[in-house]
């Protein structure tokens, strides 16, 4: 070997060539008579592995025959046709875990040599994982270059097959792919690749941990080495004519404010299937969040923030919309309140019932429950709509007498709210051909002027105005004195919108709408549109459920790098931690939510 080595602080860099005395017994020319293609196994490595291995050829056959020499066999015992139009085999490590990837010319072709394979183990993502029952194939048949004899499983991602022996590890790398989080797509993979050759026979890439464990490895000496900036580092092989290229670079990876990325934290398998959105609930202790969701055996569970599940309580329905949190005793303790379709529930921080509940109803809630603090001095008030009536309680499980209003004209079609604007309160209840605003003790505050039927859409405030949507899909809204404006939207029937005092969103088909521009998204079946206010900004969030695609965009309708990222619901996004990182959650399948952080897309 003749190797060039530039040497600086932070890089060495190393290339030149490397013949072999013995054309038998060198590794490197097991690639004879083969060309090198393009190493593509970045493009589906979690970057969260510690290391890949890639080597290529452009004839299987060739290359089985050099092994067989190497290995000082006549030939290769194994007669699968699964390797044909593979050009590219790579490992992708994970502590002791290893997946082995065959990068396929002729997808169809491949998945023929599977056809004995075709026992589903399970459903990922929409991917279907596949028993395998030859585990050794891969070590009979690229021994030494693969020592891995466990792939009981595998998968196909587009162009590429993916066998590896622990279910986890190939979830991983389905749910990496799918959010384009693969090592390709960074910023410090990007940085390496450019000092080294798209083709090589052998190309291996590992992180900062890997390097340092390859360093003890062949060093006599221990060195006290600081390697986390080494985050990419590179050894490749070219095959030539009797000889080989070599180029290899120890980098350290300049540090980017502007790197941006999205990285799974973990996801969470529940006893059940999921029944609603997992969202985020403050924990009062460590001033953090953690998660509450619900499985369709009615179990509601509370998991923290790092994955795990604080308790498991079983009550009696499903949960009405979402769970809202209140300090009934005044002392900083939060607790979770909500209602199902009869009950109301008020839970403390370990799941406990608090004292007078939950409240039973013989008659069925229909709306989600509404919590309105008047005057944000903890004195709640809980109000329970049952079809047209309504029913208001104090935390103590005790109805308001000062209320009065008991019944509207016809069913209530959405959630009753409480607004403050200037120093009025005003209580918003809708029926389909009517909007009554009410004082806080159930008198009419304002009288619409207007005959218009209402949409089941909620009342926003919107430029100081009531606003929503009429059953025809036209914007209407409401001042304090009654005056009604109605604008056509052009909406059709598959519509929804939200606000901010100021911020309008709207959704129509396939063309989203953020402060008068529209953004024109693939034709789906989307799920209602939110805003989320961190950090003093805004962010617009919509779930297409017929591609299991969540996108997310800033105030000004810019998409945020890394979206959409897969997801079969509507999401929760909050700071659920102390860093400075936001964190989004998603229900990932029926029985699975994940939690990913979203790092530097909000700077």
């Amino acid at each position: 070997m003749a190797l060039d080595i530039d040497a600086s602080q932070n890089t060495l860099k190393f290339n030149g060539i490397t013949k072999a005395t013995d054309s038998t017994k060198s590794l490197v020319n097991i690639f004879k008579n083969t060309i090198p293609q393009v190493n593509t196994i970045q493009h589906i490595t979690p970057s969260n592995s510690d290391a890949f291995m890639s080597f290529t050829f452009n004839d299987f056959k060739v290359l089985k025959h050099n092994l067989a020499l190497f290995r000082e066999k006549d030939t290769i015992t194994s007669t699968t046709n699964l390797f044909d139009d593979v050009i590219e085999i790579g490992v992708i490590y994970e502590d002791e875990k290893r997946a082995i990837v065959l990068n396929s010319t002729d997808i169809i072709a491949t998945k023929d040599a599977l056809l004995a394979e075709q026992n589903i183990e399970e459903t990922y993502r929409d991917i279907s994982i596949y028993n395998f029952s030859n585990s050794s194939l891969f070590l009979e048949t690229f021994s030494p270059l693969i020592s891995s004899n466990q792939a009981k499983l595998y998968c196909v991602l587009d162009q590429f097959f993916v066998f590896a022996a622990d279910l986890e590890m190939l979830q991983n790398i389905i749910s990496n792919y799918q959010n384009k989080t693969t090592l390709g797509s960074r910023n410090y993979f990007k940085d390496v690749q450019e000092e080294l050759s798209d083709a090589a026979s052998i190309l291996m890439i590992t992180n900062s941990n890997s390097l340092e464990t390859i360093i003890n490895k062949n060093l006599t000496e221990t060195p006290s080495l600081t390697l986390e900036a080494y985050k990419t580092s590179a050894l490749q092989f070219i095959y030539d004519t009797n000889f080989s290229h070599v180029n290899a670079i120890i980098k350290k990876n300049k540090t980017k404010a502007v790197e941006q990325s999205i990285s799974e934290e973990f996801n969470i398998k529940l006893d059940a299937d999921l029944l609603n959105t997992p969202q985020f609930v403050t924990n009062h202790i460590t001033k953090q969040k953690d998660i509450v969701v619900q499985d369709i055996e009615n179990n509601l569970y509370l998991i923290s923030n790092s994955g795990k599940i604080q308790w498991k309580k079983q009550l009696q329905g499903p949960v009405l919309g979402k769970i809202e949190q209140i300090d009934i005793y005044k002392n900083g303790r939060l607790q979770l309140v909500f209602a199902t379709p009869n009950r109301v529930y008020i839970l403390d921080r370990k799941g406990k019932d608090v004292s007078s509940f939950p409240l039973k109803f013989s008659d069925a809630i229909t709306q989600p429950l509404s919590v309105f603090d008047y005057d944000n001095n903890k004195k709640y008030r809980l109000l329970v709509t049952q079809g047209k009536n309504v029913l208001m309680y104090d935390a103590k499980g005790k109805i308001v007498k000062g209320f009065t209003f008991k019944a509207a004209n016809n069913t209530i079609i959405s959630q009753p709210q409480h607004f403050r604007i200037g120093n009025k309160d005003y209580i918003t209840i809708t029926t389909e051909n009517k909007l009554l605003i009410l004082d806080r003790v159930g008198k009419t505050r304002v009288t619409p002027k207007t005959t218009l039927s209402f949409s089941s859409k909620p009342i926003y405030i919107y430029l100081s105005k009531f606003t929503t949507t009429t059953n025809k899909g036209d914007l209407i809204s409401i001042d304090t004195k009654g005056n009604v404006t109605t604008q056509n939207l052009n909406l059709s029937s598959k519509n929804n919108i939200a606000t901010t005092s100021k911020t309008l969103v709207y959704q129509s088909e396939n063309k989203l709408t953020i402060r008068n521009k529209t953004i024109n998204l693939d034709y789906g079946n989307y799920a209602d549109a939110e805003i989320f206010i961190l950090n003093n900004k805004i962010y617009v969030s919509i779930t297409d459920l017929q591609s299991q695609k969540t996108y997310l965009f800033d105030s000004q309708a810019k998409l945020l790098p890394n979206f959409p990222v897969y997801a079969n619901s509507k999401i929760d996004l909050a700071n659920s931690d102390k860093d400075k990182n936001l964190e989004l959650l998603l229900k990932e399948t029926l029985i699975r939510f994940y939690f990913i952080k979203l790092i530097n897309l909000f700077f």
